[in-house]
This record gives C-alpha cells, sequence and structure tokens, in this order.
C-alpha cells in the first residue's frame, strides 16, 4: 500500500476523491490554496464552494444528470450525499443552499482522520506514486504551466469557446440536408440554409441581442479563432456569411442551388443524439440564444443540450492525455480530475473525482485501475473524455447520448431513457461487487452529518 495520496484542488472533485479514498482506508494529503491565495471569483475559505449556481441539474432518472447522481450515490458520494442534505425546493431538480453546502463539505472532509488539510498553493505537479490534480478553471498560473509542460501546449486549453449544442430530435430535417462542403468527407454535417430574408432577419435579431455579463476574471482579448458570433456579425452585414455561415462549396437539394447563408451542425456524442452549432460559441444570455437560435429555420424548434459560452478556463485535451480511469496515459498513479480533467458542469467534477479516487485507490494498493462499464454515466463519461475526436474536443455534461443504445428500439424518448438508467443501474451494482471484492470487503459507513 503506497503511504498517502496526494490531492490537489479542494473543490468538488479534490472532495469527492478525498472522500472515496478515506472510505477505502487510504490516507490522503489534501492541498487548497485558498484562503492563503483567493480567485477573482469565490468568496469563502470554504472546500467545495459552488461560484455560477447552486444547481446540480435535474435529479430524475430520466434525466442524465439524474441517473449520474444516483449512481454516485449508490457508491456514497459525499458530494451527492450533502446536497441531499441541504437541498432546496428546485422542481425536479437538486438545487442547494450554497452556503450551508460547502460548510457541511468542509466539515465533513476535515473530520476525516485519513485525511490532512494543507493550506497552501502548489506550483508543481506533485512527486508521488500516487497524485491527482483536481483543480478547476482558474488553475494558479504558475500550476496551469506546469502542466502545460506535462501534457504539452497543444494539448491544454486557457479559453473555452463552446458553441451550442441541440437535441438530433428537435433538428427539423425537412428544412436541412447532409452534406460536407465540396462533397469532402462525406455527409458529415447538417447543413441548415437560410434565404436572404431569414438571412437579414438573423442577423438583425443577433446583434442586438443581450449579452450576459463580463465577470472581472473574463475580461480577456478575444483571440479571433474564438470569436462570439455575435461580435463577427457586429463587423458588417455579410461578415457571417464570409464566416461561420458560409454557403460556398454546398448545394441545397431542394433547390439545386448554393444556400444564401448556411449554419452547419457537427455531430457532438457517440450515439448522434447530440449536434453541436458550429462556430457559435456566443456571450448572449441563454434566453436570447434560444430566441435568436431558433430563427434558423432547420433549428425553430430546438432543444438546447448547452448553450453557448466563452470564458477564460484551463482544461487538458483529455483524449489525447487521459485513459477511461482519469489517469495519464504516460505517467501511471496521476490522475486528473474536475474541470481540469476536461469534464463540464457540477455533477459531472464531483463524478470525476469519484472515479479518480476510486482508481487511485486501486494504484495505492498497487493494483491497475478498471474502468467503468460504459452502459453506466459513470462509465460513459470516462469513455467519453478518453475516446472522443481530441481534434474537436470540448467538455460535455452528461447526456443520455454519451451512453450505447438500447439492443431494440424504444420510440418514446422518455420510456427511452428510463430503459438506459434501468439498465445503467443493474450494470452499476453488479460492478459495485466487483469493486467491493477489489476492495476487500464493504467499505466503511461514513456520515457527512
Amino acid at each position: 500500500m503506497t503511504s498517502r495520496v496526494t490531492i490537489v484542488g479542494g473543490g468538488l472533485a479534490g472532495c469527492e476523491a478525498a472522500w472515496q479514498l478515506a472510505r477505502r482506508g487510504v490516507a490522503v494529503d489534501l492541498h487548497e490554496m485558498r484562503p492563503v491565495r483567493g480567485t477573482p471569483v469565490h468568496q469563502t475559505a470554504d472546500l467545495a464552494e459552488l461560484v455560477c449556481s447552486n444547481s446540480l441539474r435535474g435529479n430524475a432518472l430520466d434525466q442524465a444528470a439524474g441517473l449520474l447522481k444516483e449512481e454516485m450515490r449508490r457508491l456514497g458520494s459525499l458530494i451527492v450525499q450533502v446536497a441531499d442534505a441541504v437541498k432546496v425546493p428546485a422542481g425536479s431538480a437538486l438545487a442547494v443552499d450554497r452556503g450551508l453546502f460547502a460548510r457541511k463539505v468542509t466539515e465533513a472532509v476535515s473530520s476525516l482522520p485519513e485525511v490532512t488539510l494543507h493550506r497552501s498553493e502548489i506550483t508543481a505537479i506533485p512527486e508521488g506514486e500516487v497524485v491527482i490534480v483536481a483543480t478547476g478553471p482558474l488553475t494558479s498560473e504558475a500550476l496551469a504551466a506546469q502542466v502545460a509542460a506535462f501534457v504539452g501546449q497543444d494539448h491544454l486549453y486557457f479559453y473555452d469557446a463552446v458553441s451550442p449544442v441541440v437535441e438530433a430530435e428537435s433538428i427539423d430535417f425537412d428544412r436541412a440536408f447532409k452534406a460536407s462542403r465540396y462533397g469532402r468527407g462525406g455527409d458529415d454535417y447538417v447543413n441548415c440554409p437560410l434565404t436572404a430574408e431569414e438571412y437579414l432577419t438573423f442577423h438583425r435579431e443577433l446583434t442586438g441581442a443581450e449579452s450576459a455579463t463580463v465577470k472581472d476574471f473574463e475580461r480577456e482579448f478575444f483571440f479571433e479563432g474564438c470569436l462570439p458570433v455575435e461580435v463577427i456579425a457586429s463587423r458588417g452585414e455579410d461578415t457571417l456569411r464570409f464566416g461561420p455561415m458560409k454557403p460556398v462549396g454546398l448545394t441545397d437539394p431542394r433547390t439545386g442551388r448554393r444556400p444564401y447563408a448556411v449554419v452547419q451542425l457537427r455531430q457532438d456524442d457517440l450515439a448522434a443524439s447530440h449536434y453541436s452549432v458550429v462556430g457559435f460559441q456566443t456571450q448572449l444570455k441563454w434566453g436570447e440564444q434560444k430566441r435568436v437560435f431558433q430563427l434558423i429555420p432547420a433549428l425553430h424548434q430546438a432543444e438546447f443540450v448547452r448553450f453557448g459560452m466563452i470564458h477564460r478556463n484551463t482544461y487538458i485535451n483529455s483524449p489525447a492525455v487521459l485513459t477511461a480511469c482519469f489517469e495519464a496515459r504516460t505517467r501511471p498513479g496521476l490522475f486528473f480530475a474536475g474541470q481540469m480533467s476536461g469534464v463540464e458542469g457540477y455533477v459531472e467534477s464531483a463524478a470525476s473525482g469519484l472515479l479518480a479516487g476510486v482508481s487511485a485507490a486501486g494504484r495505492a494498493r498497487r493494483e491497475a485501475p478498471v474502468a467503468f462499464p460504459i452502459d453506466t454515466a459513470l462509465g460513459a463519461l470516462g469513455r467519453y473524455i478518453s475516446a472522443s475526436d481530441p481534434t474537436h474536443y470540448q467538455p460535455t455534461n452528461i447526456a443520455f447520448g454519451l451512453l450505447p443504445e438500447l439492443p431494440a428500439r424504444v420510440r418514446d424518448k422518455a420510456r427511452r431513457r428510463m430503459a438506459i438508467s434501468e439498465r445503467a443501474l443493474r450494470s452499476l451494482d453488479a460492478f459495485a461487487l466487483e469493486l467491493q471484492s477489489r476492495d476487500g470487503g464493504p467499505l466503511r459507513a461514513m456520515s457527512a452529518g
């Protein structure tokens, strides 16, 4: 057994990883730089402080986030246990009292005899047999530079330019066609054409739409490669038609002519159930995004899985760097978790901490980690961060499209999602027995209080 595991970062992922290691009797050194060094957005010195929202999204099993949380519950997740204890009314979503949530997580982690909490900044990836780097989007410059040196500058990103993602079922394919420019690459894109009148209406509404407020830490100059679509539009009436909405190399089979403008959608998951809107990174408020982007004829009833955004971020190109166990391919025993690992969202960050913690416990026992089954939400998340195309990789929330399809087609969406969830939980329960055997028997029962 390795003497101690080092964790850098006391956010959702770092705390969850520490909890999972402690449950397995593994000693942990947990390093959190606050309050010794603060950030522009954190307001307290508590661990696991939620700075953007108090919502952990859907809590029902017909929602992917709900399935992920239920899997985590069954594996004794600290983050979900505390969230359940301090939840506030939010319909079918799980929302929490942010202050109470952070305090309870801090108390729970601090009370663990296996965990030593260090309030200090770590400026380099620690040496040691088993290490988890679980820092978030505001990783300090010094540590980010060290991570860049480890993974290679080309595999580390400092800006998150994210386009909206829509459900495939909500695309009006009667108003769209599949093709690649000049016929190169097969029918890889869904193309949403606009007439001149439709384009001018879209352009007018886009340039007049309300943008979200930019926080101080986001006040950076944009790179030309990730300009917000509304900024491009503001430079002139036709700039979009020479940029992300250029129609060249495409022929609308319904008219036999090149469209006046076109919006391209690219497959965003392994199951082709989600499509990203190519080149449409934006700072518009979410309500404005829905209103304006639904002016695109093929997207008039679009359901948005994720809205677009641009903000400072630090995350690795995980498919080029990590295995499905969140372990570095080139350094066994080094794990990444949290947003640094290339996941998106509170629940997903905590889930990555759980996965890294379970795998790190295996390494502490001198055993190779075992990936979770891909038909579970946890396993699907591991597959996404390790097996996606690294050329176009972007962090994503958990989604049913990341899990394998059912053997038999179920047309009703709600029934299909419930069937996927039921299969996932059966698979997880069976895998949990395997984990229990590897852990040497049932884990110590631990309560967050």
